[in-house]
């Protein structure tokens, strides 16, 4: 901090005695403090959590693109192939389930109350010998076996007509619970296996998640590209940052959120920033602050955040002068 000193003397007095008589009436600062920096990026590097050969990249070097831009696409030919017969699966699981709370087809239905009118028919058939035989043995023109077996064939008819209607009133059910109830559980595991296929079908294709610009691009078209290596370097204007250092003197006038202005070469007006980070402990000022006097002097790191409409004036590793205001 440079401070300037204005001398006053009286006047009438001997030269010698005017020289004598000078007197320090006061000091000012010399202007705000300013301090050596330099911008840094804070990168968001962008991979895939599989693995695949690099069939597309969609951003080069340079290129300013919005959240949400695809930005690269590995093949995805055996997960096209798993998400597909997934989603059979569950097809198959959903007729599965649907048939068991359906019950018999309408021709099966059909035959069995066919089969139950026929065994009415013989039921009928049977009462009408029963009457007979009954007669006659009243009458005594027949014998009381062919009476017995009569009454023998009537009941079994009826237990024959009993049957195919306890049949009928069941293949008209849905299938039991139990059944439908593990049918149900298979279809919800079909559906969960294509939820996984299908996300992993979409982890071949990867998306912005910040806007910004294009830093780098790590691989090229044809590479195999390991599971999460990065494939795109992207810097969003909001995690541009300067870093400056200041001496343990002014420290304690130092706060969060407090105003800066910060300067550069090319840079126009002033950019407005404000303090985000006060280091909690002193280090040797670093070689990138290439000043002859505090090279040798402990000073405290402290982190200034612009905003991100003006951050895009300034470059990672672009040297900045940072005034407090």
């Amino acid at each position: 901090m440079n401070r300037r000193c204005t001398l006053h003397a009286d006047g009438g007095w001997p030269r010698v005695i005017l020289l004598l008589g000078l007197v320090v009436v006061g000091c000012s600062d010399a202007g705000p403090r300013s301090y050596q920096g330099y911008a840094e990026g804070e990168y968001v590097r962008v991979a895939a959590p599989v693995a695949g050969r690099l069939d597309l990249l969609a951003v080069q070097r340079g290129a300013a693109i919005k959240a949400g831009t695809t930005l690269f696409m590995l093949e995805r030919a055996a997960e096209e192939a798993a998400r597909m017969e997934a989603a059979r699966r569950v097809e198959k699981a959903e007729a599965q389930l649907a048939d068991l709370n359906k019950g018999s087809r309408p021709d099966d239905l059909a035959a069995l109350a066919a089969r139950q009118a026929q065994a009415e028919a013989d039921l009928d058939l049977a009462a009408i010998q029963l009457q007979r035989q009954e007669r006659l043995v009243a009458t005594r023109t027949a014998t009381r076996e062919g009476l017995d077996q009569a009454r023998a064939t009537y009941r079994r008819q009826q237990a024959r007509v009993a049957e195919l209607a306890a049949q009928l009133r069941s293949a008209r059910l849905p299938a039991r619970v139990d059944q439908i109830a593990a049918a149900a559980a298979e279809l919800e595991a079909a559906r969960a296996a294509l939820v996984r296929a299908q996300w992993q079908l979409d982890q071949k294709t990867v998306a912005a998640t910040v806007t910004g610009v294009v830093d780098d691009t790590l691989y090229v078209q044809g590479e195999w590209v390991p599971a999460g290596n990065p494939v795109v370097s992207i810097l969003p204007p909001e995690n541009i940052k300067v870093r400056f250092f200041v001496p343990e003197s002014i420290l304690g006038n130092l706060r969060l959120g407090q105003s800066v202005d910060l300067a550069c070469d090319g840079c126009g007006s002033p950019i407005p920033a404000q303090i985000s980070f006060i280091a909690p402990q002193a280090e040797y000022t670093p070689p990138v602050i290439y000043s002859r006097e505090n090279r040798t002097k402990l000073v405290f790191l402290v982190e200034a955040i612009p905003d991100p409409a003006d951050a895009t004036r300034l470059h990672p590793g672009q040297p900045v002068d940072v005034t407090l205001r």
